[in-house]
């Protein structure tokens, strides 16, 4: 078979769908819309039981959701559910920031996730304003995950922010 070239292949584009055209990957990237931001994208590697999870999944704590981006948390924990009931136990997974995981990791942090945002969901229901959750200190059974980068306010507002869909306090930046 003649090739163009002597060198390893690196990288693969897919030009459209068709399994003539992505039927021979070694990997899978998976779009989630409106999770860390409105085009996320998760790669899975599953010759080698690997997933990149980008920052859809983080191994420092808070996760920063960029809401301005059309990031949110409903869609970051739909992408995180359905990425963990596909991919088989024993993957290792890197996370957009942080240590090499498993998916022990990243069930972890979904709960987490669905908690934060249960918890933040039943205060609005209750008619509770973004201060009085801040003054009842609403995430503090979560304080381990608090950081430099995202802590407990931040997170809150966060929260608050992609389910009220306000824009409340100040939005944090990355990079």
């Amino acid at each position: 078979m003649k090739t163009i070239t002597d060198r390893p292949v690196r990288f693969i584009i897919n030009t459209h769908f068709h399994g003539d055209h992505t039927g021979g990957n070694d990997i899978r990237a998976l779009y989630f819309p409106a999770g860390h931001t409105d085009g996320d994208s998760i790669i899975c590697f599953p010759h080698s039981n690997v997933a990149h999870m980008g920052d859809d999944f983080v191994a420092y704590g808070f996760p920063f959701l960029d809401v301005e981006s059309g990031g949110s948390i409903n869609g970051m924990i739909d992408a995180v559910q359905q990425v963990v009931s596909q991919l088989p136990p024993d993957d290792k997974v890197i996370p957009g920031q942080g240590p090499v995981s498993n998916l022990d990791d990243v069930r972890a942090c979904l709960g987490m996730l669905e908690e934060t945002r249960d918890a933040v969901q039943k205060a609005l229901k209750e008619g509770k304003t973004l201060d009085q959750m801040k003054q009842a200190k609403l995430l503090a059974p979560w304080k381990k995950y608090s950081g430099d980068f995202v802590n407990e306010d931040t997170f809150l507002e966060t929260l608050y922010n992609s389910l009220t869909g306000q824009t409340t306090g100040k939005f944090i930046k990355h990079n």
